[in-house]
């Protein structure tokens, strides 16, 4: 963080020895997530894995129903229901990670996929942008401390996105 301070210091003090220096500040997260295209992709996501994450659910609640009815019967229960008891709840608790695990690895494939797709879009809009704008530095924003919302391009950036979704 310090080197990359540092180097922009850097980068300023020679570029108003030069002369203006012009500097863009963009939200890549903020851009790619708010355009359309990445919306919809989302949507889709969401739709695909809404099954599992419903299957997730109703696991648990049976979970917690079983864990319910274990606490309420645990006193009369035999020690060889009781350990049956806890097996299964213990065997759903199982269960239940596998599934959270791979809805987990299902909403990162998502996500990597969501980025392959629109990457390549973001950076052919930033390209054009410099070019047309003549900008000497483009900073991510979570990369600096502070800027002026003058610098910000972020918003510009996504309906570039927008405007080139049938492209």
């Amino acid at each position: 963080m310090l080197k990359k301070l540092l180097g922009l210091v850097l980068l300023v003090a020679a570029g108003s020895a030069y002369g203006e220096l012009k500097i863009a500040v963009i939200d890549t997260q903020r851009a790619m997530l708010e355009s359309e295209e990445a919306k919809a992709l989302m949507q889709a996501a969401q739709t695909e894995l809404q099954g599992e994450q419903s299957a997730l659910q109703s696991l648990g609640q049976e979970i917690q129903k079983l864990r319910e009815q274990f606490q309420k019967d645990a006193e009369v229960m035999s020690d060889t229901d009781r350990r049956s008891r806890q097996k299964q709840i213990e065997d759903k608790q199982i269960e239940a990670e596998f599934l959270a695990n791979k809805l987990q690895k299902a909403v990162q494939d998502k996500q990597q996929e969501l980025g392959q797709q629109i990457i390549p879009k973001l950076e052919a809009v930033l390209k054009e942008l410099t070019d047309q704008e003549k900008y000497d530095v483009i900073l991510e924003r979570r990369a600096i401390l502070y800027s002026d919302a003058k610098h910000d391009i972020t918003q510009r950036v996504t309906e570039l996105l927008n405007a080139k979704k049938g492209s």
